[in-house]
């Protein structure tokens, strides 16, 4: 599947699912979607990308290893839980900031950084899995 119409799209699929991600991601708070979910459709684009213009390309445009990204996320989770009891709250309890950026509000909150952990969890385990498989794939060729 790697047709010359595949390649050129692949970029513009993989910009789209990687904006889409991310909403997805933030608007998990209050609606559907969250972290996994939106670690799921990230991973799912790296896996496009994989397909497009091959791993080697991936994992230079990535940066970072994707196990890496994983534990990061690992770490933020595992810290946004742990900030609540800073303020004597038990363990997971949400914290709320409000920072003024001129005339808008932006909330910021635990909740927010424990669904980016998920996210980068995801997003990082799967891409592993991805790359790894299509590597395979691309010795078997």
């Amino acid at each position: 599947m790697n047709t010359v119409i595949f390649r050129t799209l692949a970029p513009l699929i993989v910009a789209i699912m990687l904006v889409f991600s991310v909403y997805v991601m933030l608007r998990g708070h209050n609606e559907p979607g969250g972290g996994f979910i939106g670690g799921l459709i990230a991973a799912a684009s790296i896996a496009v990308f994989g397909m497009a213009a091959g791993v080697s390309a991936v994992r230079r445009s990535l940066r970072f290893d994707p196990m890496a990204i994983a534990g990061f996320g690992v770490v933020l989770a595992g810290l946004s839980g742990l900030a609540s009891l800073l303020t004597g709250s038990p363990f997971m309890t949400s914290i709320w900031l409000y920072v003024e950026f001129g005339p808008t509000i932006i909330p910021l909150s635990t909740p927010l950084f424990f669904d980016l952990g998920v996210f980068c969890v995801v997003f990082g385990t799967l891409s592993a899995i991805a790359l790894s498989l299509e590597s395979d794939r691309e010795e078997d060729l």
